[in-house]
């Protein structure tokens, strides 16, 4: 991988409960090259969104980020910078499409004057050229008749149709990053393909960096060129995407893997689906829940859900091992060889 455009070091972020200290993000290290995509993917409550929060600094008490966090852009710690600093940065070289825009977007102001507001406040323009420029804005992410759209509020718009409005907003500075968070929440499935679509086309011509934050491995698998995988406020895999289907080494990896619903049955005509094959038969789950961030479990964070368990799990935490040069996964398994291989085939799958 080339020179990180931005790095994140060290990640912790905790908030103050009644039910004791929540370790949301802990430990989280992530680069981002200019010009790709990294898809975060995880449960909700896994640490995804408070990381994406942490990096623009938007996160307000009891939320902390614990001293020791370092988030670098273009070689300066953001974490480090001044709030006058840090207002300049926002929107301008990161900027960030929230995955429910009824809430992103102010019900009492029109479309246009949102997007044209983001203009003045980074650039000196006039209220006719940062109006000018929010109606060029929608018509580059696809708004059919973008003068009449800046004219009208949020409700007025169907939910695809507010999600373009929160991408142009994000894009009109033409920032050198973009996170994307859950971006296609709650659209119908042809909606959601028409929408992934356009920020694929936009990252090329744009050659803007994006972290895309989703549950939904089939998102990544069409946008992403690597996948960072959270668990438990942790990174527990990261790898390209070819990779990381092909050979995913974490059990968690693997369970996601295996839940998401296929179209192919699992042997037919044609031979196994093998372990990324389906079936109209029940869905595969992983068995237990997420923990609370107030009590993580000792050792490995998924020991007490992973069916290749033994007792070193349960007492001591695994590292990040390298798998290879692209490929590292936070299990004891990758690298214990032999007894990867002595598992039942059903599990060899999930973790070789």
């Amino acid at each position: 991988m080339t020179e990180p455009l931005l790095s994140i070091r060290d990640l912790r972020v905790t908030f103050a409960t009644d039910g004791g200290v929540a370790r949301a993000v802990d430990g989280v290290s992530l680069d981002l090259a200019a010009g790709e995509i990294l898809g975060l993917v995880g449960e909700s409550g896994c640490g995804k969104s408070v990381t994406a929060m942490s990096v623009l600094r938007l996160l307000r008490p009891p939320a902390r980020i614990e001293p020791g966090s370092e988030i670098w852009l273009d070689g300066r710690d953001l974490l480090a910078l001044p709030e006058r600093a840090m207002r300049s940065i926002r929107g301008r070289r990161i900027a960030m499409v929230f995955q429910e825009p009824m809430t992103a977007l102010n019900p009492v102001l029109t479309i246009g004057h949102q997007i044209a507001e983001v203009v003045r406040v980074h650039e000196r323009a006039s209220r006719g050229a940062a109006r000018a420029r929010a109606v060029a804005a929608l018509e580059q992410v696809g708004v059919p008749d973008p003068d009449l759209r800046a004219r009208q509020y949020p409700h007025q718009l169907s939910g695809g149709t507010r999600q373009r409005v929160l991408l142009a907003m994000a894009l009109v500075l033409h920032p050198a990053v973009l996170i994307a968070d859950e971006p296609t929440t709650a659209l119908d499935v042809t909606v959601q393909a028409e929408l992934l679509a356009l920020l694929a086309d936009l990252q090329r011509r744009l050659g803007m960096a994006v972290l895309l934050i989703t549950h939904d491995l089939g998102v990544v698998a069409e946008l992403a060129s690597r996948v960072a995988v959270m668990y438990a406020g942790q990174l527990v895999e990261e790898a390209p995407v070819q990779e990381l289907f092909a050979r995913a080494r974490h059990p968690y990896t693997q369970g996601l893997l295996e839940a998401a619903p296929r179209l192919a049955p699992r042997d037919g005509p044609h031979g196994s689906g093998g372990r990324h094959g389906g079936g109209a038969g029940r869905l595969r789950v992983i068995p237990g829940t997420v923990p609370p961030a107030t009590a993580w479990p000792s050792g490995c964070r998924f020991h007490d859900r992973c069916s290749a368990a033994w007792d070193r799990c349960e007492r001591e935490a695994p590292p990040s091992h390298a798998v290879d040069a692209s490929h590292r996964a936070r299990c004891h398994l990758a690298a214990e060889p032999e007894r990867r291989a002595a598992l039942p085939v059903a599990l060899t799958g999930s973790v070789r």
